[in-house]
C-alpha cells in the first residue's frame, strides 16, 4: 500500500523538522523500504511544547466543558471506524502483526475515544462536589482541573492503540499533548494526527513528533514545562525517562515490560490450558509486555501438556500478515529477530533445557523477512513444582 507522506504535526499544521532530517521505514515482512518519516530533534520538541503550552494557557481547550471536549473525542472515534480497513492495513504493514489483530486494535482505538468521551461528560457533573470536612464551620467543594501539557511516549507493539490509551484520557481531562511514538512504528500515530486535523481539533491541543529516543524522546521527557510524562516501553528506557522527568520534579506514569508466568496445576483441563497459553504468548507475534512467556506446569501433567503445546504451536499458520487467515507474522525488525535467535541458541546449548519445537528450518518457505520461526517452546527438564 502507499504510505502517506506526513510531517511533524505541531500547532494544527504539518511541519518539517527544523534540521530537515528523516529516517527510512522498512517492512518487517519483506525487509524493503516502504517510506520515510520525519526525524525530530530538540528544536522540534521545544516548538511542540511551546505551542502546546500556549494553547493550554489560552483556555480555549483547558477551560472548556467536558461535553465540548467529548464531541471531538466522539468525532475522532467515528473517523477511526470509517478508516478502519486502511488503518489496520497500515499497522500491519508497519509492525507485522496479523491483519485481523490489527483490525481488532482499531476497534479498540475507537472504543477508547468513546469511553473517555463519556467520562469527559461525566466530569462536568462532578465539578463542585462537596468535600466532607470534620468541622461544620468549614465548607469545601472539589474542582477538577487539567494538569497542563503532558508528554506521551509510546511503544511499537500496539502503535495506535497505546497512543489512544494515553491521548484520549489526556484530552478528555482538558490537557494538551505532545506525543512521541516509537521510531520503530510511527505510521498510524501520524494518521491519528491526520484524523485530529480532519475533525478540526483546536490547533496546539494535540502535537506529534516522530524521532529516536535519544534525539526526540530525551528532550521531551527532560522539558521543564511539562506537567506530566507518561511512558510505555522497556524497563531500561523507562528508567531513563523517569530520571529525566524526576530531575525537574515532574510526575510520571510508567508501564514497563514484564515476565509473566502461567501456572498450570494437575486439575486443569489440558487442552483449555494450552489454548490460553497460546493466546497469552503468541498474540501480536509474541511481542507483548504482559505475555505469559513463562510456564510453570505441575510435574504430573507436564508430559501431556507439552505434547499438546507442541502440537498446537506447530499448527500456527505463519505467512504474509496481510493474509486474512494469518496467525503469526514476522517480528518487528532485525534487532528483535536476532534477540530471539540468541535466546534460542543459549537455551539449546544448555543441558537442562529441551527445545520442543522450532520453526527456523521452515523460514525459506515464507516471504517474511523477520519471521523468527516463532513456533518455539522450551521446557526445563527439571519440573518447576511437584
Amino acid at each position: 500500500m502507499k504510505i502517506p507522506d506526513r510531517q511533524l504535526y505541531i500547532g494544527g499544521a504539518w511541519t518539517r523538522p527544523v534540521k530537515g532530517k528523516t529516517f527510512d521505514v522498512y517492512s518487517p515482512s519483506s525487509g524493503s523500504k516502504i517510506g520515510t518519516i520525519p526525524a525530530a530533534t530538540a528544536e522540534d520538541v521545544d516548538k511542540a511544547v511551546s505551542t502546546a503550552l500556549s494553547t493550554f494557557k489560552s483556555g480555549a481547550w483547558s477551560k472548556s466543558t467536558g461535553a465540548h471536549r467529548a464531541k471531538f473525542l466522539r468525532a475522532i472515534a467515528e473517523k477511526v471506524k470509517e478508516k478502519k480497513p486502511d488503518l489496520a492495513k497500515l499497522e500491519t504493514t508497519d509492525m507485522g502483526k496479523p491483519i485481523q489483530e490489527a483490525e481488532w486494535d482499531m476497534d479498540d482505538v475507537a472504543g477508547c475515544f468513546e469511553y473517555y468521551a463519556e467520562l469527559a461528560e461525566k466530569l462536568d457533573k462532578r465539578q463542585g462536589e462537596p468535600l466532607q470536612l470534620p468541622m461544620d464551620e468549614f465548607k469545601g467543594k472539589i474542582r477538577r482541573e487539567p494538569l497542563g501539557v503532558v508528554g506521551l511516549i509510546t511503544p511499537w507493539n500496539y502503535p495506535m492503540l497505546m497512543a489512544a490509551w494515553k491521548v484520549a484520557p489526556a484530552l478528555a481531562a482538558g490537557n494538551c499533548c505532545v506525543l512521541k511514538p516509537s521510531e520503530v512504528c510511527s505510521l498510524t500515530c501520524l494518521e491519528m494526527a491526520a484524523i485530529m486535523h480532519e475533525v478540526k481539533l483546536p490547533p496546539g491541543v494535540f502535537n506529534i513528533i516522530t524521532g529516536t529516543g535519544v534525539l526526540a524522546g530525551a528532550p521531551l521527557s527532560s522539558d521543564k514545562r511539562l506537567a506530566k510524562v507518561a511512558f510505555t516501553g522497556s524497563v531500561a528506557s523507562g528508567r531513563k525517562v523517569n530520571a529525566c522527568a524526576a530531575s525537574n520534579g515532574i510526575p510520571t506514569t510508567m508501564e514497563l515490560g514484564g515476565k509473566s508466568a502461567l501456572l498450570v496445576f494437575d486439575d486443569a483441563d489440558v487442552e483449555k490450558a494450552v489454548e490460553w497459553c497460546m493466546f497469552g504468548v503468541f498474540w501480536t507475534n509474541g511481542q507483548i509486555c504482559s505475555s505469559t512467556s513463562r510456564l510453570l506446569v505441575q510435574e504430573s501433567i507436564a508430559p501431556a501438556f507439552y505434547e499438546q503445546l507442541k502440537k498446537r504451536a506447530e499448527s500456527i499458520k505463519q505467512c504474509d500478515p496481510l493474509t486474512e487467515d494469518c496467525r503469526m507474522g514476522p517480528v518487528v525488525n532485525q534487532d528483535q529477530y536476532d534477540k530471539i535467535m540468541g535466546f534460542i541458541e543459549v537455551m539449546s546449548a544448555s543441558e537442562r533445557q529441551q527445545l520442543l519445537s522450532c520453526g527456523a528450518a521452515d523460514l525459506a518457505k515464507h516471504a517474511c523477512a523477520n519471521t523468527a520461526g516463532m513456533t518455539r517452546c522450551a521446557s526445563c527438564t527439571r519440573p518447576a513444582f511437584a
